[in-house]
Formats: C-alpha cells, structure tokens, sequence
C-alpha cells in the first residue's frame, strides 16, 4: 500500500487520541498572551494551502479593524486544527461539526463562535468514481476502498449516512474501508486505482472534473441539502478574557461571509489570488479558479441547533459520545456575531 494510505484502524486510534485531550492540556495554553490593552490583539491561527480562509479574506477586506493574523504553518485537518485551539497553541482553529462535539465530550472547554463551511450547490464534497467503474450504488461499496481527508470527521461522517440509507448492515459498512489520502493527492489514487472512491470538494473537486474521466456516486449536498458544516472554535477562557477582540474577529469573518455572497465570483477569485501572492508563500494559484462558494448556510455564519444537533445523533449512534451527555445549545454561541446588527 502507498505510504499516502493509511488504514482505518490506525487513523481512527491515532484520531480518538488527537481528540482525547485533558482540561489540564488546554488550561497551559501559550496563545493566550494579551497585548497592550488588555486584550489579544494578534491573533495565532493555522492557514491551508492554495487557499484563503474567511479570517484572511476579512483581514483583507478590512474588516478586521486592528486586529492582526499571525500565520503559524498550515494545518492538516479540521481536528488537528481544533486540537491546536483548544490546547492554545493558536487562538481559533476550524473542524467538521462532529469533530467539535468529540472535542467537547472529551472535557475540552471550547465553544464554536461561527460557521465558515458548509455545502449548497455551489460547494460541496463529493464521492468520485472512475467513469467506468462498476459502482453504482451503496451495496457495490461493500469490500471498496474510499479515500478522504482525515476519519471521524465530515467524509466519514456522509459515507456512512449514505451506507445506511442505502440499507446496509453495519457488519457490511464495517467491510467499506475508509483510507486517509492528502487532498491534493486524492484525484491521483483515484485514477491510478490505490482508491476505488475519492472523495474531493471545493477547487479540488472542480479540477478534478475539469479533466474528464469520473463521476459522481453522490454528494454530501445531495444527501442533506444546504447546510452549514464547520464551525471555528476558541476556548472558554479565551472568549471570556478576551470579549471585544472575539466580536470583532467574529463579526468580520461574518462580514467576509457576505462579501464573499454578493461579490461577482470572478471579483471574489481576484482577491483571493492577490491574497495568496502577496503572502509569499510559494503557491499556486491555478486552483483558485474553479472557487465557487464557501458554502456557509445561515446569514453571516451564526450556528444553529441543527447544525451540531444531527452530529451528535451520528455520533451517539456510532458509540462515540454517550446518548444524552451534550446539548446542541451548550456547545456554540452566537453572541459576539453582530452582522446586521448596526
């Protein structure tokens, strides 16, 4: 097996431990410093390659006012940036939704201050295969190998609802192998056949398509509609500490969220490839192009129950959580969110 495979035995033991941090952990936090003013000024955060986050948008826009970014490395996956969240390393960090409730049943004092991703029919994850394989449905995934992200998290998560509703067993969901490939390396173990199915989203996803040769066995937007799907975090302490500095960043993420709706996609695209130039970094910008959408669902990105309340359902099932241990309204706040408030 390619070293960019990992089995899923592995990757979700090493997933469950990332999230299994103690409160002891996130308490030594060390992005927790304040500036003069008694507040974080400078805020730490984890980029991604080849693109802009909505933080870095708003900062662009202007609509971080004094508040500064600090780029620290770029992340590998919404749970490793959580992770780096709560434990203080960086001050927000960005998950799937049930990456955030496995944070949360772990004891983790976190709190989710706004959406940033999601799907509508503009943006979405979907399931690729090659145009000529013989899978057509959820039983012709049984013994296949799938490739995504990272496990535990928003891929697995609609592969497995979509097992289901496609009536299998869980022994026969059990035998659908979930493989960890890196994004940008998804589209190769697909047409080389080390993956039966890839899973590809967003520019990826589009340039992927743009080549010819696969379709889709389904979409995640398909499966639940438009939807918001993750949320960035901060710790408790730090929101409480840090109030005014938490409502700017939130509203100005908010405000990019907009921006980003109501500005011609070929305008949008522009700054994004100005963004990711200036920032010197060695990139390419060719992706950019096939932007489309951040796909966030509620306006300026507030969260809602249903937002966490369906991964807590997905999780409980699975034996992740404990049925009842959490409450959809105790694990986000919208009260820092004032877009469209004056």
């Amino acid at each position: 097996m390619p070293a960019a495979l990992t089995s899923t035995t592995t990757s979700r033991r090493q997933f469950l431990t990332l999230l299994g941090i103690s409160a002891a952990a996130v308490s030594c936090g060390r992005a927790t410093a304040s500036g003069s003013g008694g507040q974080v000024t400078t805020l730490k955060y984890q980029g991604s390659v080849g693109a802009v986050t909505l933080p870095e948008l708003a900062a662009d826009l202007g609509h971080l006012g004094d508040l500064k970014l600090e780029w620290i490395g770029n992340t590998i996956s919404g749970p490793q940036d959580i992770q780096s969240a709560a434990t203080g390393q960086i001050h927000f960090g960005g998950a799937f939704n049930g990456a955030v409730v496995k944070l949360a049943a772990s004891k983790a004092p976190v709190t989710a201050v706004i959406s940033y991703y999601g799907s509508d029919q503009h943006s979405f994850s979907g399931y690729y295969v090659l145009e000529d394989s013989p899978i057509r449905s959820a039983r012709d995934l049984v013994g296949k190998k799938v490739g995504m992200n990272t496990l535990g998290a928003h891929a697995q998560a609609m592969l497995e609802i979509y097992l289901g509703r496609g009536g299998l067993s869980k022994a026969d969901i059990d035998k659908v192998e979930s493989l960890v490939v890196p994004p940008v390396n998804t589209e190769q173990a697909l047409r080389q056949k080390q993956i039966d199915v890839a899973v590809l989203g967003g520019v990826l996803r589009d340039k992927a398509l743009a080549a010819g040769g696969i379709r889709p066995l389904f979409t995640d937007f398909e499966l639940l509609g438009a939807f918001s799907a993750g949320t960035y975090v901060m710790t408790k302490r730090f929101v409480k500490e840090n109030p005014d500095t938490v409502r700017t960043f939130v509203t100005g993420v908010a405000k990019a969220i907009e921006w980003s709706r109501t500005t011609p996609r070929e305008e949008v695209i522009a700054r994004m490839t100005d963004i990711v130039t200036k920032r010197g970094r060695n990139e390419d910008t060719a992706t950019l192009k096939y932007w489309r959408s951040y796909g966030v669902a509620e306006t300026g990105g507030r969260i809602s129950d249903k937002e966490f309340q369906v991964w807590l359902d997905w999780l409980g099932k699975r034996g992740d959580v404990k049925e009842g241990q959490l409450k959809a309204a105790d694990l986000y706040t919208n009260d820092f969110n004032q877009y469209g408030k004056g």
